[in-house]
């Protein structure tokens, strides 16, 4: 097996989107589009981009379908806020079934598509006690408790086409990004929580001990996806601007009078759209 194994896959994929969107004038290799992935609720955001191309997962080569509700399963590129955009409407999760390595196959394509700054957004359970649901949190740093267990995407042979074997985290969210999503927010009049957020395999739900857990450790916050995206994308050198949906404050004792439920999180999700669309047009159009 040689270093870079499996490229030819990448390639055939990015191909394959490059020239769907030209039969429809767009010319994504005249462009440095920036990355979008879109969690739970976001297709407000998607119907937004002019001249869209959107192709289905199930089209693209060697593409992995969602399964999750909430996720339309599109690649969608066009233009929003004055930027070209490659955007999944959409992720996959290692909760079902896939490896760590497939979950990000699709960003290693926007890579091979161009693709130097991605945007990555998830919905989350706030693990600090000052947050409440519906707010939006801007994620300066990240615990990849999948990863420390054994499921890190970049795991095998080091693909060198696009980073290097053993890529630093310390700045996988920059500052420059960051502070881009700060200022938008505070013209938009919008509180934009910060902290950590702490990727868990799921599908389940937290239980009380392990919220207490992870608040000692230090998370903010705790989610089913993102961190594997970012990993991947630092390594291929993207830079990366993450954004949690605070939809439901995690449990974190035995008596609590209410559970956490899937409903829960996809209507507080919905209630938040108009601001966190609003947050990232706005966000584009800084960049």
């Amino acid at each position: 097996m040689t270093e870079n194994s499996g490229l030819a896959e990448y390639e055939w994929a990015a191909d394959f989107v490059r020239e769907r969107a030209e039969r429809s004038g767009l010319h994504l290799s005249d462009s440095r589009p920036i990355g979008l992935v879109l969690g739970s609720g976001l297709n407000p955001l998607a119907e937004a981009i002019e001249g869209a191309v959107a192709v289905p997962y199930e089209e693209i080569p060697h593409f992995p379908t969602s399964t999750a509700p909430g996720h339309e399963g599109r690649l969608i590129a066009g233009q929003l806020a004055g930027q070209t955009v490659v955007a999944m409407q959409g992720r996959v999760h290692f909760y079902e079934g896939y490896s760590a390595e497939e979950i990000t196959f699709p960003i290693r394509v926007m890579q091979r598509l161009g693709v130097g700054r991605l945007i990555l957004t998830n919905a989350a359970g706030g693990i600090n006690p000052g947050f409440h649901a519906g707010d939006l949190m801007l994620i300066v740093d990240h615990l990849n408790f999948v990863g420390m267990a054994g499921h890190n995407p970049l795991i095998g042979p080091n693909m060198s086409a696009f980073g290097t074997r053993f890529p630093s985290m310390t700045h996988a969210y920059p500052r420059s990004l960051r502070n881009a999503a700060l200022k938008s927010a505070q013209e938009l009049g919008i509180t934009l929580r910060q902290g950590v957020y702490a990727f868990l395999a799921g599908p389940n739900f937290e239980t009380p001990a392990e919220v207490r857990y992870l608040r000692l450790v230090g998370a903010d916050a705790v989610g089913m996806s993102t961190v594997p995206e970012a990993l991947v994308a630092v390594h291929a050198g993207i830079e990366v601007l993450g954004i949690s949906t605070i939809t439901n404050v995690a449990i974190d004792h035995l008596d609590a009078d209410k559970e956490t439920s899937e409903e829960e999180v996809m209507e507080t999700g919905r209630i938040v759209v108009p601001r966190l669309t609003a947050l990232l047009t706005a966000v584009l159009g800084r960049l």
